[in-house]
């Protein structure tokens, strides 16, 4: 019997955004979509955004949804957040 385990990657970063110091939550699901993270933060009324970031020639990217602009300003810092957690593990 082979048994095969998949390293489960979630992490926590502070990153400041819109004036504000923010705490972004990474997770990369198991299974079939390898280039695939969900991130999650909170807005300035506690409500959670959820959004996706998939790899497009080898670099991080947030995929096309409406979200607000301070989320998109930090797409460069999210790919070096990234970058860095998977360099580590």
């Amino acid at each position: 019997m082979h048994i095969h385990f998949i390293k489960n990657i979630q992490f926590s970063k502070l990153l400041k955004a819109d004036g504000r110091l923010r705490e972004f939550n990474f997770r990369k699901p198991n299974g079939l979509q390898e280039g695939l993270f969900t991130v999650d933060v909170s807005d300035d009324r506690g409500n959670r955004i959820v959004f996706h970031m998939q790899k497009e020639d080898n670099t991080w990217k947030i995929m096309k949804q409406q979200l607000p602009a301070w989320i998109w300003d930090n797409e460069a810092a999210f790919n070096g957040l990234i970058e860095e957690e998977l360099q580590n593990i």
